[in-house]
């Protein structure tokens, strides 16, 4: 998961300040301790809300700490997802020759070892893996983070080698007999050419054109990285992470009639640069079934909204009955949202996680619900602002509670910004501190981590034009007059 992105302490002690100034006493009580709607002090309404299926322009790059996903899915409900990673190795040691000396070398065998974190979708389906050579000239660096929607990385060369498996077997133990018979779980091991494993040692320790062991910058001159690329087969992405120290490409060698040895290239080499190192993910989603549907029906009332974790969608809210709301206490204002049941849910499972924020007038900036989620020392309160998968009454929602921000528009006239729900990796945007003005340029943006892997997850929930009241989105207030 990213870091996230603190502000400086002075900013920190001036959003504690408005927000002991803006704070409702009843909203920090908790659910239980709320008024009771009694229609004589207390009341509650209901507001209606407008809901559209909006396509999102994602923008998320990938670092080699994340767990990547290869795979490809088709999904009745979303369409089709097809992931492929690219990512490039680093040499054991500096200036020195890995492999001891070059005379009556004999190459055993090459395997490029992946490791595997999780999977998404079909578990039991198979999947095929091919693995290719980066081209010199397909814009790979290791100097760059690049976009989930980059184009493919162009390669060279022919097919280095593959592996077909079953996806719910990765985390078994995997046994490996050379001189002794070693034992590894969760990895995928895929046999490679051996001419690579000769490329390999055949280059030098010198400063020149065949030097690859004098640093990495030569050696990406050589070998540019390794493209995973995946059969449009099986029906799932499985994560492997490349900063593993159990991704790594593995020489098998010997010396004549001797006991294998082995040389490891790492992507996370301890010998290297490896702060030089580059990775990419590069994802397509084809939106088929009803998400296609619904982004392409061209009703901005929409009674039911797909939200596919990033890269995907998401669904754009408008409440226009708070333009009315004045002169209201705010004990409670819960955006409820019931998620519905979807073909094939039990292996595309929901996110257990959803954000929610607002887009200014202009639709140039995000920002976040200003007096509702609020950083401290401690971080963002994600727990208290809500958004996760629970069970209200037997109903399966999510809930944020967005109180504060309710008020402010009930007695402070601060604008009705339109919201938006999704599910993203993690979301950069503006953060407004309590007492802060909606100004892009007095405040900073904020990486904020929510889904904790690309593409795994989505749901279908209800919009806010549903026939049904219970599986409608909508806003609940508990207030009193003043």
């Amino acid at each position: 998961m990213r870091r996230i992105s603190f502000v400086v302490a002075a900013i920190l002690s001036l959003s504690a300040f408005f927000f002991a100034c803006t704070k409702i006493d009843t909203t920090e009580l908790g659910a239980d301790l709320i008024p009771a709607v009694d229609n004589i002090h207390t009341f509650e309404m209901v507001l209606e809300v407008e809901s559209d299926n909006k396509i999102i322009n994602d923008s998320t790059r990938v670092l080699a700490s994340d767990d990547l996903p290869i795979g490809y899915t088709n999904d009745p409900e979303f369409g089709q997802t097809k992931a492929e990673l690219y990512f490039d190795l680093g040499i054991p040691t500096l200036k020195t020759y890995p492999f001891g000396k070059k005379d009556s070398l004999v190459t055993d065998s090459v395997v490029l070892s992946l490791a595997f974190k999780s999977a998404y979708g079909d578990t039991n389906s198979t999947q095929t893996f091919r693995v290719f050579e980066i081209s010199q000239t397909s814009g790979f660096s290791s100097d760059s983070l690049f976009r989930l929607d980059h184009p493919d990385f162009a390669t060279t060369g022919g097919e280095l080698g593959n592996r077909s498996f079953l996806v719910n077997t990765l985390n078994d133990s995997v046994h490996v007999i050379r001189k002794d018979t070693t034992k590894v779980v969760n990895v995928l091991r895929i046999k490679l050419d051996t001419a690579l494993g000769r490329r390999l040692m055949n280059y030098d320790t010198s400063f020149s054109s065949n030097g690859g062991y004098y640093n990495d910058s030569i050696f990406h001159t050589l070998l540019r990285g390794l493209a995973i690329k995946t059969d449009l087969t099986g029906n799932a992405l499985t994560y492997f992470n490349a900063g593993d120290a159990n991704t790594k490409l593995i020489v098998y060698y010997r010396y004549g009639k001797t006991d294998t040895n082995a040389v490891e290239f790492k992507h996370a080499q301890a010998g290297g640069i490896t702060n030089l190192l580059g990775v990419a993910d590069v994802l397509k989603r084809t939106p088929g079934g009803g998400w296609s549907t619904y982004l392409n029906n061209g009703n901005p009332k929409d009674d039911l909204l797909y939200i596919p974790t990033t890269p995907g969608s998401y669904g754009l809210l408008k409440i226009p009955g708070l333009d009315t709301i004045k002169n209201k206490v705010i004990h409670l204002a819960e955006l409820i949202i019931p998620k519905l049941n979807s073909d094939q849910q039990d292996k595309f499972t929901p996110p257990t996680q959803i954000f929610l924020d607002m887009i200014n007038k202009t639709n140039d900036t995000v920002f976040t619900i200003q007096n509702d989620l609020v950083l401290s020392n401690f971080g963002f309160n994600i727990d208290q602002f809500g958004g996760f998968l629970r069970s209200y009454a037997g109903s399966l929602e999510y809930r944020f509670n967005i109180s504060r921000h309710i008020q402010g528009i009930a007695t402070r006239k601060e604008p009705n910004f339109d919201l938006r729900v999704y599910a993203p990796f993690e979301t950069n945007i503006y953060y407004l501190p309590p007492g802060t003005l909606h100004d892009r340029k007095l405040v900073s943006r904020q990486n904020i981590p929510i889904v904790p892997r690309i593409a795994a997850g989505r749901v279908v929930v209800g919009g806010g034009n549903n026939a049904n009241p219970a599986q409608k989105l909508r806003l609940r207030i508990v207030y009193s007059n003043i």
